[in-house]
């Protein structure tokens, strides 16, 4: 697959799952324009990623047994209607309902990740699922500032409007020049989603790796869908508090970094070092009352951790199951993760304040790291997730990633 398609996919991917955050720095503007307190806010971001949620659970698996170019084009189309919407949403209703199709229609990234993994030959699909990822963090991050400074511009709706148009054209240049790709017989798609959830209850690697996500983006939940509060409170505007996610920006390092070392057979060391960085951010962000430098640091050390897990993981599933459904199943972890922990964390800020919302991310973060650890600690045993023919035994979470995964159906044309 040449840079030019991989270049649009990490672009497309970006902008979609951006729509998903877009809320975060906004929900101050949301709360007073639409009525909606600030105990309730986090409601916003949890419709938003129910969506995404049942997404992935509904429309990614169709990767698996449609064209996905056709399916990828439809759903940005629709992705920009949603958009629409939302910006000209007039109360909470509507908003709530628009936001949820946003999530449902946003797991686009998904299908494009998946179709960028099936593309591409086994020894360099860690890089390119990394460099595809890297589009998604970078995406994640900028969606803070853009909607900050955009907000302060021309008020929250022209977020939506603008991202809307930018949508639609991004669908036109998909179709352009994303290929048509043959598949094989697949079952019917009862039966696919039916699937789903039977591989995640046989293989060892893939719970693990879904476990973490809930935990690890719980976490990240927790700080991003939270943090707007505090930061309003102390007086800055929509632009000042989406800039801190420009602090995060060293998470993009992260994942082709991450997607690297998994081709190396290096993705049990990189969790390692993630969920204990990750665990560790929350000291400074502690700190955030009294410090905005120690805020920025928090969210380097956080995003840049999160994303090496994540980036890792989904390296690791592919290799053991290929197919969009495997990485659509994955994500429903950490779509619920994100939802559990954007409202848990405004409820409790309501209620305790700042400082009991970094004590729940830290919980979360430390949770994911006993999780891995007792996993490493735990007697050796083969996974089942291992391709037919290695007589090395593994744990469960394994390095699959190190070990070439079987080749990807042949497409109809090469990207």
């Amino acid at each position: 697959m040449g840079p030019r398609v991989v270049a649009l996919l990490a672009v497309a991917c970006g902008s979609a799952v951006a729509n998903v955050y877009f809320a975060q720095p906004l929900l101050p503007a949301l709360g007073r324009d639409l009525a909606i307190g600030s105990g309730a806010l986090g409601a916003v971001v949890t419709v938003t990623q129910v969506g995404y949620g049942l997404g992935l659970f509904l429309l990614v698996p169709l990767g698996d047994v449609v064209d996905r170019r056709r399916l990828a084009v439809a759903q940005t189309l629709a992705l920009a209607a949603a958009l629409a919407v939302v910006g000209a949403a007039p109360d909470a209703a509507v908003l709530l309902a628009g936001v949820a199709a946003v999530g449902l229609l946003a797991v686009v990234a998904q299908t494009l990740v998946a179709f960028a993994a099936a593309l591409t030959a086994p020894e360099r699909r860690g890089r390119v699922v990394g460099l595809v990822t890297g589009g998604i963090v970078t995406g994640i991050l900028l969606a803070r500032a853009v909607a900050g400074v955009l907000a302060d511009l021309a008020g929250w709706r022209a977020v939506y409007l603008a991202s809307a148009a930018v949508t639609g054209v991004l669908a036109f240049a998909l179709h352009r020049v994303l290929p048509s790709q043959e598949l094989p017989p697949a079952p019917g798609y009862g039966r696919l989603l039916r699937s789903t959830v039977a591989l995640f209850v046989r293989e060892p690697a893939l719970r693990l790796r879904g476990v973490l996500a809930l935990l690890v983006f719980a976490a990240f939940s927790t700080l991003w869908s939270c943090v707007a509060l505090p930061l309003s409170a102390r007086g800055l505007s929509p632009a000042a508090i989406g800039a801190f996610g420009l602090a995060g920006a060293a998470g993009a390092l992260a994942a082709p970094l991450a997607g690297r070392l998994g081709d190396r057979g290096r993705a049990a060391w990189t969790t390692s070092a993630g969920l204990v960085l990750l665990t560790a951010s929350w000291l400074p962000l502690a700190f955030t009352g009294s410090s905005l430098w120690a805020l920025a640091a928090g969210v380097v050390m956080l995003d840049f951790a999160v994303q090496a897990v994540h980036v890792t993981s989904q390296s690791v599933i592919y290799a053991a199951r290929p197919g969009a459904r495997v990485i659509g199943g994955y994500m429903i972890f950490y779509s619920a993760g994100s939802a559990s922990g954007a409202l848990a964390a405004t409820a409790l800020y309501a209620a305790a304040g700042w400082g009991a919302v970094c004590a729940l991310g830290a919980g979360l973060s430390a949770a994911a790291l006993a999780v891995w650890a007792a996993t490493a600690c735990a007697p050796r045993r083969p996974s089942t997730a291992r391709p037919a023919g290695a007589a090395r035994r593994t744990p469960p979470d394994a390095s699959a990633a190190a070990t070439p995964p079987p080749a990807p159906p042949a497409p109809g044309r090469a990207a």
